[in-house]
């Protein structure tokens, strides 16, 4: 009887206050959550998990030394794929990283070219900018790649120095120079050798993950990048 008083509560309560899908804005059905189906099916894909040739990975050739470079999604704007990253990052909507995420995970999961990582790492992050958002949308998308790959989650390790809105007066070049600065690694030993796959929400120009993995490089790991999206 409680149960069934239950439902109907539940039922009555998402009459009138619908579940939204995160990318279309229309109401999820019972057996829905976050990103509706039509939506999943729909999304622009880049299936770049299964071609080592991607125009993403070249986007890294000859400034870090990477295995493979990835994104879930093309960008456009005012597309839904640009809503998804706004409900994320805007809305605190963090559920929308976990659920891309997992959906991922699944795909990278049959991708030969995503074999034998170690650990996820999100993009870190400066303190300032993590208290100011109270989440860092990047780990949450990582929390659903470690939970449906079965890999270790590592929010520690790496860590950003310097707020990225001091360097935004820098060259690429002034940048990339001082790399060592802007982002460090607290336990050396927790990394050193590792498959580590760095992941991030959107890559443009790739100047932050190539940041990160020039630091992570040092330590002997491999790298292997995705993101939610690429612009």
């Amino acid at each position: 009887m409680c149960i069934t008083l239950l439902i109907m509560f539940n039922d009555f309560f998402n009459l009138l206050f619908p579940r939204l899908c995160a990318a279309c804005n229309e109401a999820l059905l019972k057996n829905e959550d976050v990103i509706c189906n039509a939506c999943q099916i729909s999304l622009p894909k880049t299936n770049y998990h299964l071609d080592k040739e991607n125009q993403l990975n070249k986007v890294f050739w000859g400034r870090v030394d990477v295995e493979m470079v990835a994104s879930y999604y093309h960008f456009t704007k005012k597309s839904k794929v640009q809503s998804l990253l706004h409900q994320l990052k805007y809305s605190n909507n963090k559920e929308v990283g976990e659920k891309i995420g997992l959906l991922y995970g699944f795909e990278l999961k049959n991708s030969s070219l995503f074999d034998k990582i170690d650990v996820v790492i999100p993009v870190p992050l400066h303190p300032k900018k993590l208290k100011r958002r109270g989440y860092n949308q990047s780990e949450w998308f990582a929390n659903g790649l470690a939970k449906s790959l079965k890999i270790e989650l590592d929010i520690t390790s790496l860590y950003r120095k310097v707020d990225s809105q001091t360097q935004t007066k820098k060259s690429r070049y002034n940048r990339w120079q001082n790399v060592g600065e802007i982002f460090g690694v607290k336990d050396v030993k927790q990394l050193t050798g590792k498959s580590i796959l760095l992941v991030d929400d959107v890559v443009t120009t790739g100047a932050t993950l190539e940041g990160c993995a020039q630091v992570l490089k040092t330590l002997g790991c491999k790298i292997f990048i995705v993101t939610i999206a690429c612009a």
